[in-house]
């Protein structure tokens, strides 16, 4: 089966373009990975500090630009729900990284070959 000069390049193109897109979504995803653990460090480490605390210690949240005060294992239970809920999208985003890993992996060895094939 011999394919023309012209739809191989097309089908290069084409598979090219497949592989640039996944290289700008991995640099992306990697981005949203980065934020999520700060967010999630974040969450931690105020958690713990909080816990270190007498109970009847006044805490407060930060809402736009005012403070609201909140019982300190109230503020503790947001923080563990915002922390698993982190720890989910992190798991979302790593299985999406991968994906995108396989598929420009992928595209590259489909050029590879063709350009082997064609030479």
């Amino acid at each position: 089966m011999s394919i023309s000069n012209e739809a191989l390049q097309k089908l290069v193109r084409e598979i090219e373009s497949q592989a640039i897109a996944a290289q700008q979504q991995i640099g992306l995803v990697r981005t949203q990975m980065a934020s999520k653990q700060r967010e999630m460090r974040l969450a931690q480490l105020t958690r713990s500090e909080i816990s270190s605390l007498p109970p009847d210690t006044a805490v407060y949240e930060g809402v736009g630009k005012m403070f609201v005060g909140l019982p300190a294992p109230t503020l503790q239970e947001k923080l563990s729900s915002q922390v698993k809920e982190n720890e989910t999208e992190l798991e979302a985003l790593s299985k999406r990284l991968h994906y995108l890993e396989t598929t420009d992996k992928n595209s590259r060895e489909h050029i590879e070959k063709m350009l082997k094939g064609q030479a």
